[in-house]
């Protein structure tokens, strides 16, 4: 066993820190990557970005995004981008569509394509198509001169940068400012359309996300598991309304079925009493509880019930309990 001082020893110890600064070199030469796209839309990239917006939003088909190689990649990221925030897109890969995926691509539809270079060959017969049925076309390119590049009909040049890869050739931050601008014109796009987070719930159905993104309606407790009571209610009746329904709470209405207050455990530690169950539901209930709307995204639910420290939330319509959302249906559901 080699000991802490050993050749051995130090060497791993040495290989780890240069594999951190190995790490941050490349995380900092991104960064500045970044930092000159983020220059250029403040010049001369900001009116074809615009433009590009534009003629996107006035498009009436879809947003064909395609690529080759590392930029193949960056495109097929970019179109699952867009479609999930509100722009109908899809990936061709630049060399399937010479073997029958042009057929993919309609007139009405825009050309995005990507390449560094802006000179790979493969590219050539999606040009001649996009030429051919005058599909407009953008180029995300650092070479507005190349021959991708020319036959676009908008340019998004970006700047030149050096690759984190210390022989500048392994496309490293060049994929970084790609999948950026991809990502700034997704956004830019979703911002446009007033595309709201309801609408975003509609294409994230699964996982974790698609869980934040349910209404409180999906989640909440409703009907008969609803623990209900009357203003005028004594204490011992909502106590064992309280216990059948096993939610640690009863809500209080009035007699237009109005919601009046909600009483809690928390409430009953408060209130304890040698006549606690003889009084009046009134004299022991919280009034104004927390409520939120039963078309409200869950991710909504857990921010309440976080900050104000609850483990019970009322779900309320035009002021009328219809359900309750405890914190562990939240668990349960994968949302919190």
């Amino acid at each position: 066993m080699p000991s802490p001082t050993s050749p051995i020893a130090s060497t791993g110890t040495a290989s780890a820190s240069d594999a951190v600064q190995s790490a941050l070199r490349t995380l900092e030469i991104g960064s500045h990557g970044i930092a000159a796209v983020a220059t250029a839309l403040k010049g001369p990239l900001g009116s074809p970005f615009a433009e590009t917006v534009a003629l996107i939003r006035q498009a009436s088909g879809r947003v064909i995004v395609t690529g080759i190689g590392k930029s193949g990649h960056i495109a097929r990221k970019i179109a699952a981008t867009l479609a999930s925030t509100g722009t109908p897109a899809f990936f061709v890969h630049t060399a399937e569509a010479s073997h029958g995926d042009l057929g993919m691509i309609t007139p009405d539809d825009v050309i995005v394509a990507l390449s560094w270079s802006g000179e790979q060959p493969e590219m050539k017969n999606l040009v001649n198509y996009s030429a051919r049925f005058a599909i407009p076309m953008i180029a995300i390119t650092s070479n507005a001169a190349s021959s991708l590049g020319q036959a676009a009909r908008i340019v998004l040049e970006l700047p030149k940068a050096r690759e984190a890869c210390p022989h500048n050739l392994a496309p490293t931050t060049s994929t970084l400012m790609q999948a950026a601008i991809g990502d700034a014109l997704a956004i830019a796009l979703l911002e446009s359309r007033g595309f709201t987070a309801l609408q975003f719930a509609n294409f994230h159905p699964g996982g974790k996300l698609g869980a934040m993104l349910k209404h409180t309606s999906d989640l909440m407790r409703s009907g008969d598991q609803v623990p209900l009571k009357p203003l005028g209610t004594t204490m011992s009746d909502a106590l064992v309304e309280m216990t059948a329904k096993g939610l640690g709470c009863v809500l209080i209405v009035d007699g237009r079925g109005q919601l009046a207050g909600i009483i809690t455990d928390g409430d009953l530690r408060r209130q304890m009493r040698p006549d606690l169950v003889n009084l009046l539901v009134d004299e022991v209930m919280t009034k104004n509880p927390r409520t939120i709307g039963r078309d409200s995204l869950a991710s909504e639910a857990v921010e309440i019930l976080n900050s104000a420290k609850i483990t019970t939330l009322i779900v309320t319509d035009a002021n009328k309990p219809v359900g309750v959302l405890h914190m562990h249906d939240l668990l349960r559901a994968g949302v919190a």
